[in-house]
Parts: structure tokens; C-alpha cells; sequence
């Protein structure tokens, strides 16, 4: 909980020099600041000293490209090594690889450029950096209730990049409401991120192709949204490209449309991640509909938190606790009771894990097979929403 604290006040800084900085420092946090938001999508978490790095070089102490080796340098140098390092080092290389990115002005619009970018995100961090994925792949999503979105076949990757992209650029948006425009570029960008040509990182090379390529087509985003809701982001890829016909569910592209609203338009639509899971709740809806002036039906939500019904709150801290600790992990007892700083195994059981399961905020890895030696504890959808709720994510 510190260090989201610490992030998000990072958050602040970044937005002081937004406000008042000099143009090449504003140009500068603005990278960082989508660069550190955006590892949020897989979990992950900028070290302290990759945020001071990132201070250095906003304010112009020293060079993007030396940001980038004094990162690299830290780790290679670094004598004492903890359970989260390894997360850590991603986070910090690819946030400074993705600042570098977003502050060159030099972008073409190809299949080529994203399978570029994926290289030049990843690479040190990724043995596949840039390289199209070899196997077909699916992914159990908490919004899906465990269920997967169809990704791309393997075979066929670069043509259907190709394809999606040579699409896009044949498009003329000449006569487009904006409304239009942001549902068109709502549909190619699921499209791009659907393919998943990649074995990791698909996410966060979408983000940073998208952020350029509306830079070179004359857009000024809003840099905050891949900053602060990148894991929205990706969930409302999720459901843009999600379709079960025998569950009665349709592919719904107006989660990501909000996104792109705020994004472009300036509008302030609340984004959370409990509105996007499937058959939710009645209390995790949508909360409001709203018309637009052609007839057609945009969901606003421009609501105060205190509008909408939250039944996510436990009661218990040494419950808030725990789902504080698990967070987005799959962690062991031993490793719980370490994050927690807690000896006594018997007292986190009875006082921490057995009323979080109990209470539905925490499940087993293995449920049918209690004293699997490989056991592991993640959250359930319920807890997901109250870790959100706690991480104002």
C-alpha cells in the first residue's frame, strides 16, 4: 500500500510539471508517466530508484539513453536480490524503453513498426523480444469469469497485421463526427491487440503503438489515460473482442469507446474495472445511459463514488490486508506471511487466509486438492473488485 502511495504521488509530480514545466520537461514526464502507468497491465511496479531516474531526466540532468543504462547498470551491479527484483528490473527497463519510444518524433505506420516496437520495448528484458509468437495461445481473463478471448492463429500473424493496418491506412476519416472517429479507431486498435502477435507484452506494444500512431495522424491524447487506467485499458480490449454466443454474449466495444472519449474528447467518464465483468452483479453495472443526439445509446457515467453502491467493503482489516498482499499474484503461505511480516503460521491462518476464503475474497490455486505441494492463493472476482476499490485502479 506504501508504494502505491508512492506511485501516485508520483503521479502528482508528474502533473506539476505538466501544468508548469517548460515544454521539453512537460514533453518528458508525459512519456514517463504513460512508460510507468502502463506496467500496471501485468502487475508490475517501478522501483524508487527508477523513479528518481526519471526525474533526472525530466529535469534535464541527463539523457534519455543514459536513463536507460544507468537502469540496466543498477541491476547488473546489484549485490542483494529480493522475490520481487526480477518483476521489478521489467518494470524499470521497459518503462525507460518506453519513454525513449514515445519521445521520438520519427514513426511509420506499419506491421514492420509495431513488431518494432515490441523489440525495442522488450528488448534485454524479453529472450522473443520482437519476434511474432510460434503457437497459439489463450488467456483465462477475471472479466471473462475465466473464459478466453480468440486470439490470432499463429500462421497467420503478419498478414493479418498487414491486413489491419494497410486497412487502416486506406481509411479516410474526412466528414467523421468525433464520435465517429473514436468508434472507428476503437475497432482497429481491438483489432490490432486481438491478433496478440506476441508471446508477452501484447498490452503495453498495443498502448505505445497506438499512442503514436494518433500523434501522427495530428491527435493530442491525453497522456494520463495509458498513465492511470491502462488496466482498464486491456480489460476493455477484453471485452471488445470477447463473444459466446451460448452465453448469450455479445462483443462489447463501448467500454473501450469511454476509454477513447476521455482519451481524445477530454470527457471524464468513470472507468471501472467492475463495470466490465461479464453477467456482473446488478450493483457492478453500468450505473447511467445516456443518448446521444443521433439516438444511439453512450454510457456516461459521470456519477461521484458515492452514487453507486459499493458492497465490496470487508469489515475486517486483517482481511483488507491480505488482499492488499495478494494483489494480482498467486502467492504461497510462506509467501504471505513474509509480505505480511508474520511468523506464527497458525495465527495467519485462523486471523488472515481461512476468513479471507471463507468470506469469498481469496481462493486456492488447487481447491480440490487442498495439500497440492504446488498450492498457491490468488484472489477471486470479489476480491479483485475490493483490491480496485483499495488501489483506486
Amino acid at each position: 500500500m506504501a508504494e502505491d502511495k508512492k506511485i501516485k504521488q508520483l503521479y502528482i509530480d508528474f502533473d506539476e510539471y505538466i501544468r508548469q514545466g517548460e515544454p521539453e520537461k512537460k514533453d518528458r514526464a508525459e512519456a514517463w508517466r504513460v512508460a510507468i502507468g502502463l506496467q500496471a497491465v501485468d502487475g508490475l511496479k517501478t522501483s524508487e530508484y527508477l523513479q528518481e531516474t526519471a526525474r533526472r531526466n525530466i529535469e534535464g540532468e541527463i539523457t534519455i539513453d543514459e536513463a536507460r543504462e544507468l537502469v540496466k547498470q543498477y541491476y547488473v551491479s546489484k549485490t542483494q536480490h529480493d522475490d520481487d527484483e526480477e518483476d521489478r528490473q521489467e518494470a524499470d527497463r521497459v518503462s525507460a524503453n518506453i519513454a525513449k519510444i514515445i519521445n521520438e518524433r520519427a514513426f511509420t505506420f506499419s506491421a514492420n513498426t509495431l513488431i518494432s516496437i515490441h523489440r525495442n520495448i522488450f528488448s534485454g528484458v524479453f529472450k522473443h523480444a520482437g519476434q511474432l509468437r510460434e503457437y497459439d495461445i489463450t488467456k483465462n481473463e477475471w472479466v471473462l469469469r475465466g473464459d478466453t478471448v480468440l486470439y490470432g492463429r499463429w500462421q497467420d500473424l503478419r498478414m493479418a497485421l498487414e491486413y489491419d493496418i494497410e486497412k487502416e491506412n486506406q481509411f479516410d476519416y474526412k466528414g467523421l463526427s468525433m464520435e465517429e472517429v473514436i468508434t472507428h479507431l476503437s475497432r482497429f486498435v481491438s483489432g490490432i491487440w486481438q491478433t496478440h502477435p506476441f508471446c508477452e507484452g501484447n498490452t503495453r506494444t498495443t498502448a505505445v503503438f497506438t499512442i503514436k500512431y494518433l500523434q501522427s495522424i495530428g491527435f493530442k491524447a491525453d497522456s494520463r489515460m495509458f498513465g492511470e487506467h491502462s488496466w482498464y485499458f486491456r480489460n476493455a480490449l477484453v471485452r471488445a473482442n470477447y463473444k459466446n454466443v451460448a452465453k448469450g454474449i455479445s462483443q462489447d466495444g463501448h467500454f473501450l469507446e469511454l476509454f477513447f472519449r476521455n482519451l481524445l474528447m477530454g470527457e471524464n467518464n468513470e472507468l471501472k474495472n467492475r463495470y466490465l465483468l461479464v453477467n456482473p452483479p446488478e450493483e457492478w453495472k453500468t450505473p447511467t445511459t445516456t443518448p446521444t443526439s443521433t439516438g444511439q445509446a453512450l454510457h456516461k457515467c459521470r456519477i461521484s463514488a458515492g452514487q453507486v453502491q459499493d458492497k465490496l467493503h470487508a469489515d475486517d482489516p486483517n482481511i483488507i490486508k491480505l488482499v492488499q498482499i495478494v494483489g494480482k499474484r498467486e502467492l504461497s503461505v510462506k509467501e504471505m506471511m513474509n509480505g505480511m511480516e508474520l511468523k506464527g503460521r497458525d495465527n495467519f491462518l485462523n486471523l488472515y487466509l481461512n476468513p479471507a476464503i471463507t468470506e469469498g475474497y481469496v481462493r486456492l490455486l488447487y481447491p480440490q486438492s487442498p495439500r497440492h505441494p504446488r498450492q498457491r492463493y490468488l484472489l477471486t472476482v470479489k476480491g479483485q473488485m475490493l483490491y480496485q476499490e483499495l488501489t483506486k485502479e
